[in-house]
Order: C-alpha cells, then structure tokens, then sequence
C-alpha cells in the first residue's frame, strides 16, 4: 500500500474518487425522502444515515489533509461515539439536503487534496500511521463501499479493476488490524497477494479483486471465489 502510493498514483485515485462519487449521486437523486428512510446493508443504518456519514467522514478527512499540510496532527475522529452520533444524526435527513451535503464536502475534500504539498506527512488513521497519501485510497474506499450498501443499481461488476486492487489492499491493511481473525491469504488474478488473519492455519483464496474485495469487507458471500467455502466475514463499516 505504501508503495503503491508513493509511485506518483495519488491523481489517478482522485480522479476515481470524483467519479465514484458522481456515479454515487447519479445513483441516488432519483430517491424519494421515503426510500432514503430505508435500511441498507449495514444493520441499523438508513440510506439517510449511511449519505450522512459519507458526508461527515469528507469532513472529517479535510481537516485532517489541512491539519497535516500545515504541519499540525490530528485524529480523524475523537472517538467512536463522536462517529456514531454522526451517524444518528443523519436519520431524517431530507434527500435534497443529503446530495447537496455529499456533493459540496466530497467537493470541499478534494480542494484540500489540491493544496498538498508533501504527500508523504505522516497522519494518524484508524489503521495505523501512514502518510498522507494514504488517506485519497481511504476516500475512494469509503465512497464505493457506501455506495454499495446503500443498494442502489450499484454492483461490484461496475467496479474496474484497477480501483478494485487499491480498494482489496486497503480493506486488507483494515482487517491485520483486527486480531482473532482467521489466517488467510487472498490471490488476485491480478497479481495481487494480501495476507489476513492471526488464527490458525492459513487458507488461500482467490479470484478477481472485485470480488476478493467484496467478500473480505462482507458484501457478498464468496460465491464466485475459489477457497472461501464455508466462510464468512462480518462488515466492515
């Protein structure tokens, strides 16, 4: 992951940032304030809510970028509950004011992009320290993955490969931070390699990166992938 982002690919994903993002609202103006109030694949979380904390999580990531640019730290989030309330407080929400929140702080985040001077500083993410670079992959996973739960048309076959192995490296970064998870090696067609897991004997799956992707945050049940028979993994907000 850090190589990856240190070989100069930080515009490619915000230009995928920016257009998951346009897809995502091109997906969801078509929704009545009734069908926002609808649950998604996260349990408990509303389309409502799940748009407010994509929203919320731009704002939390801009802070952050500036913060770094300017020399100073600071964490994404307090603490958990600051990012549950958050959450709570999307439900109701009408669903013009939730496009118009997701579009202007996905636009505000991505103007604190273009000011980054030195995309190697150091932050703190919940996965870790990693540079700064790091936190464009973060975006582009939380925009995708949302847009997914929300149930929309949106499917993993819309996903490029590409964008799929960024995303399948940071989910994986995400899940070596989980300890008690089953040992497992994950092999893309594409060439991609990641190890998950601290129990037991390690088991290899493979298939492509989309699908690698949505089975290790989830999303799917593994159906389509070799290896995975008889497992499941629990979501990754």
């Amino acid at each position: 992951m850090r190589d990856m982002i240190r070989l100069g690919q930080v515009d490619s994903v915000r230009k995928r940032i920016a257009d998951a993002t346009q897809t995502l609202l091109g997906d969801t103006i078509v929704l009545t304030d009734e069908q926002w109030s609808e649950d998604t694949l996260l349990p408990g979380w509303s389309r409502a809510q799940v748009a407010h904390h994509l929203a919320r999580s731009a704002d939390a990531m801009r802070k952050l970028v500036i913060a770094a640019n300017s020399g100073r730290q600071r964490p994404l989030y307090r603490s958990d509950e600051e990012r549950r309330a958050e959450v709570d407080r999307g439900a109701g929400r009408r669903g013009l004011d939730l496009q118009i929140d997701l579009d202007t702080t996905a636009g505000g985040l991505d103007e604190a992009f273009g000011l980054v001077h030195d995309w190697l500083v150091p932050v703190r993410l919940p996965v870790g320290e990693l540079p700064l670079s790091a936190v464009v992959v973060a975006r582009l996973h939380e925009v995708v993955l949302h847009h997914l739960d929300m149930r929309t048309s949106f499917t993993l076959d819309r996903l490029e490969p590409v964008a799929a192995s960024w995303l399948l490296q940071w989910a994986s970064l995400w899940l070596r931070t989980k300890p008690g998870l089953p040992r497992v090696v994950l092999q893309s067609e594409s060439g991609v390699t990641e190890e998950v897991g601290d129990v037991g004997v390690p088991r290899t799956v493979s298939g492509t990166n989309q699908a690698l992707w949505g089975w290790i945050t989830g999303r799917t049940d593994g159906a389509d992938l070799e290896g995975a028979e008889g497992m499941t993994w629990r979501l990754l907000g």
